[in-house]
């Protein structure tokens, strides 16, 4: 819901395994937010409208950085939602990261800026 990395809450509409997905949390108030999401849309979690517009805004830029590198010609006739599956894919993988380095001290490149190994 918040975007941070899911810890251990998870979420199955009506408890069917074989006929919902299942939504994984980072805290039992995004649990229960998505859950109630979810109960209303029959068990999915879609992306909120302006979570759709900022991927359909994205559109323009990742077809000027295709045609810059000369890769535009494989992805001319394919449909808006396999190329929004792939701006969705790097998106998320670039959010993740950050998230995930977010509890890192970042070094400042001087020396001794690594942790002391003992």
């Amino acid at each position: 819901m918040c975007g941070r990395e899911a810890r251990g809450f998870g979420y199955v509409h009506r408890l069917r395994h074989d006929e919902s997905p299942f939504h994984r949390f980072c805290s039992l108030r995004c649990q229960q937010a998505g859950a109630e999401i979810a109960r209303r849309h029959n068990g999915m979690i879609d992306k909120t409208a302006r979570e759709t517009k900022a991927i359909k805004d994205a559109r323009p830029l990742f077809a000027e950085a295709l045609t810059a590198l000369g890769l535009m010609e494989p992805f001319y006739h394919r449909s808006a939602a396999d190329i929004d599956r792939l701006i969705e894919a790097a998106v998320t993988g670039y959010v993740e990261s950050m998230q995930r380095q977010a509890g890192v001290q970042e070094r400042n490149g001087l020396p001794f800026d690594d942790p002391i190994p003992f």
